[in-house]
């Protein structure tokens, strides 16, 4: 199915107050949603849909979102219980308002729950110049290694680095699967690749209703588990549990720096530049057409459907958009 921008943002805002969501968290939501679809992460977009929905209707109604603790270089808010990707928003928004007054901000929230594309909110601290990092402890899908008891979340981490063009994004997660992307291949009634994740029992398995009763693992083994505990470690210095069970109090950490502070006269920008121009200019090896950079591929579907403007379509599987229109029946 194609959608125009507007209809899709339309759709989204429709379904997410439809489940009791208020009209300017769905906004920011709706906005990140298509964004996602514009940059070419299916599960990232409108397939989230349904899973937000069923998440909103088993919620108690939230509350405001409030600085609860503030510093000269730090904030925490208290979520209220609203969804992370309007939380996520107005926190990377506060770090950037402190980062302009201080050069440093952290800020961490909690009573919050379920996010999105990480890339998304530090690529609005390095379109401001600055440098930024985001972490997020979430609920325990995760298995460490060794284990199959799933205790981290998905562990996912995000850093922008501005420069004199489009700014340098590296979100990734620690998990070798992804909570939306399992849901989607379900939703699509396709498996896993093999090696993501376990059934409860602990043996591998590429159906992803089992990976999601299950656990996922981390890549990289026990060095991929090691740095999800890094991740969650960060995540938790919002005050949340050690080990969060279901789909609420997650904790996020943002780290926002002016590049200034440590490298006046503004040459960090340059310099990052350089190292894009290096990237490009190194030779690929066999088969590689050229050496790209993380999220560079993401920024170019951005553009092409800024360039197509009106024209511009966001794709939706077929089953989920019959999903999504059932939401509203």
């Amino acid at each position: 199915m194609e959608l125009t921008i507007e209809a899709a943002t339309d759709l989204s805002h429709r379904v997410l107050t439809r489940y009791g969501m208020p009209p300017a968290y769905a906004a920011m939501v709706a906005e990140h949603l298509v964004d996602a679809a514009l940059s070419g992460h299916e599960f990232s977009s409108l397939a989230r849909l349904p899973t937000l929905a069923k998440l909103l209707k088993d919620r108690p109604p939230a509350g405001d979102i409030k600085v609860v603790h503030e510093t000269v270089n730090s904030a925490l808010i208290d979520g209220g219980g609203n969804l992370a990707y309007a939380t996520s928003v107005i926190a990377i928004d506060k770090a950037i308002d402190i980062c302009r007054k201080t050069g440093i901000a952290v800020v961490s929230v909690n009573n919050t729950w379920f996010s999105g594309r990480l890339a998304y909110y530090v690529e609005r601290a390095a379109r401001a110049g600055f440098v930024a990092m985001h972490a997020i402890q979430g609920a325990a899908r995760t298995a460490p290694f060794g284990g199959m008891e799933p205790l981290f979340g998905t562990c996912p981490v995000a850093f922008a680095f501005p420069s004199e063009g489009e700014p340098v994004l590296i979100d990734m997660s620690m998990a070798a699967a992804t909570h939306g992307g399992t849901n989607l291949a379900k939703a699509k009634g396709e498996t896993l690749p093999e090696g993501l994740a376990l059934d409860n029992k602990g043996y591998p398995t590429v159906d992803p209703d089992a990976a999601l009763n299950g656990a996922f693992l981390t890549w990289g083994a026990h060095r991929g588990s090691g740095m999800a505990l890094a991740v969650h470690l960060l995540g938790m210095l919002a005050g949340t549990a050690p080990v969060i069970k279901r789909d609420s109090d997650f904790g996020l950490f943002f780290l926002v720096i002016d590049p200034d502070l440590v490298m006046p006269g503004g040459q960090y920008r340059p310099r990052v530049s350089e190292l894009k121009a290096a990237f490009k200019a190194s030779r690929p090896a066999p088969g590689v057409e050229s050496v790209r950079l993380p999220g560079e591929k993401s920024q170019a579907n951005r553009r092409r459907a800024a360039e197509a403007g009106a024209k511009a379509r966001v794709q939706v599987d077929d089953k989920i958009y019959a999903r999504i229109l059932a939401l509203l029946d």
